[in-house]
């Protein structure tokens, strides 16, 4: 079912609407390996308040979250939004790509 996102060039985590994790292809697996083997434990007990929140909330609505973040000189942009089954939220995924030092902007008409 994942086969798409397994060498995908980014991050990408999956979980169910419990928070379990369903799915992470090789580069979050990488991303995450000091945590060891992540798939079957819940994103809850590797988040705050506020992100669980956030979390609850994008479940809730079928909204999603975008943001940047820099750790140790990487800037990175994360997506997270839910995914649908038959129409029914699932639960939610996180891409998170590495951005290079400059990200044109351009303005299309």
């Amino acid at each position: 079912m994942y086969e798409w996102a397994e060498e995908m060039n980014c991050a990408v985590t999956v979980c169910d609407t419990d928070g379990v994790i369903l799915f992470m292809n090789k580069k979050s697996r990488e991303t995450f390996a000091k945590y060891g083997n992540m798939v079957g434990k819940n994103l809850k007990s590797c988040h705050n308040p506020e992100s669980i929140e956030k979390m609850k909330n994008m479940l809730a609505t079928g909204g999603s979250n975008t943001y940047t973040i820099e750790k140790e000189g990487v800037k990175k942009m994360i997506y997270q939004t839910v995914w649908k089954k038959n129409g029914t939220v699932a639960g939610l995924v996180e891409i998170s790509m590495v951005l290079p030092d400059i990200v044109p902007h351009r303005i299309r008409k």
